[in-house]
Order: C-alpha cells, then sequence, then structure tokens
C-alpha cells in the first residue's frame, strides 16, 4: 500500500497538508496506552521511508507508515526542505521518544552517492534535534541480522520479516517502508526494558 502525507490517499480518504511531501501508506487505530514510540527513517533524496512503531502489550504496534518525497529535481536546498518539512510533520505528529536512522554507508565506486545521501540524513538529524529526540543510527546488516537472522538479506526477505513482525496483511511497500519499520523493529528488539515494560502491561 501507499498513499501521500501532503498529497495523501489513504484507504480511509484523502487529505492535503501544507509541510513536505509525504506518503502515508498504514495507519492503526487509536491506543489507550501511554505512547512510546520510535521513528524509523530510511533516508533518500528522492524518497524517505519511516515508520512509527509504539510499545504496547504483546510487542511493537505500527502507529503509521509512509515515505517523504523530494519532488524538486532542480534545486538540492529545495529538495532537502522539503524533506527535513516532511519529516517534522511526522515527529509533531507522533511525537517519537527516539529517531532510528540507518548507517551512512560509502562505497568507493559511488562516493557521490553516499555525498548526497548524506545531505537527506543532515536535515533528518536536525528535525529530531530542534524538537530534542536522540537519534541512533543502525548498519544496514545489523538491522537485517536482527530481523532476519542474516547479514546479507535482500529486499524481499526484509519486506516479509517486517510483515511478519508486524502482522500485516500485505508486504509492507514501497520497499523503502519496509527498511524503515525494520529500522525501527531492531531498535526496538534492542531495547530489553521495552519488553519489560511489555510484560508489565500484560500482566
Amino acid at each position: 500500500m501507499s498513499a501521500e502525507r501532503g498529497t495523501r490517499s489513504a484507504e480511509q480518504g484523502s487529505s492535503q497538508r501544507n509541510r513536505g511531501e509525504v506518503c502515508s501508506a498504514l495507519r492503526a487505530p487509536h491506543s489507550a496506552l501511554p505512547p512510546l514510540r520510535v521513528l524509523g527513517i530510511d533516508p533518500g533524496l528522492n524518497t524517505t521511508g519511516y515508520g512509527v512503531l509504539e510499545v504496547a502489550v504483546g510487542g511493537p504496534r505500527l502507529c503509521e507508515a509512509g515515505v517523504v518525497r523530494g519532488r524538486d529535481k532542480t534545486s538540492l536546498p529545495a529538495r532537502v526542505a522539503e524533506i527535513f518539512a516532511g519529516v517534522a510533520d511526522v515527529i509533531a505528529n507522533f511525537k517519537p521518544a527516539v529517531l532510528a536512522l540507518e548507517q551512512l554507508y560509502s562505497h568507493y565506486q559511488r562516493p557521490r552517492t553516499s555525498i548526497l545521501m548524506g545531505h537527506a540524513r543532515g536535515v533528518i538529524c536536525l528535525a529530531a534535534a530542534q524538537v530534542g529526540i536522540p537519534v541512533v543510527s543502525y548498519s544496514a546488516t545489523q538491522v537485517k541480522k536482527i530481523l532476519t537472522g542474516a547479514g546479507r538479506a535482500g529486499k524481499a526477505q526484509v519486506q516479509r520479516a517486517v510483515q511478519q513482525e508486524l502482522r500485516l496483511k500485505t508486504l509492507p511497500e514501497p520497499p523503502d517502508v519496509a527498511d524503515a519499520l525494520a529500522i525501527a523493529l531492531c531498535h526496538y528488539y534492542l531495547q530489553p526494558e521495552w519488553a519489560a515494560l511489555a510484560r508489565r502491561q500484560r500482566a
């Protein structure tokens, strides 16, 4: 599923937002539990995936997932401004306790790609810093290892793992969304106190 926060068409209908071009794909009903949330982000200049998870009885609960799109192809500053606005909008709406981000990886054959990716990553960190949210980073191999048991798992395997962990009816789409949810799940599973909280709530 995919939709847009900004120019958004979700299953429940469509709405317009002024800040950023964000695609909202998956949303769960409101929970009465006190919210303790993690925002996972897969950064990109064209498409930045995001996923918001909440600590809940029985494990992490999906709040919302989608993409932030940098649509302005003529100006890099304008494009990163769109990404910043979209991420800031998600943060303002869901008030996560922490932002989990994919670690920047530089391939020796494609150094320009990592430099451009750094622009997106920088404004995402800025959006979190402006409201005092801590940022943690995980490598792609660590995320895949936590979710699938294999550090070199393919995108389809990651999508299936996310679908299973969050008990989704369909595969999370696009892959940017699945990657963002995988990053959020990785952070969740590395927090033993969150699992303890879930057990106390369950009791």
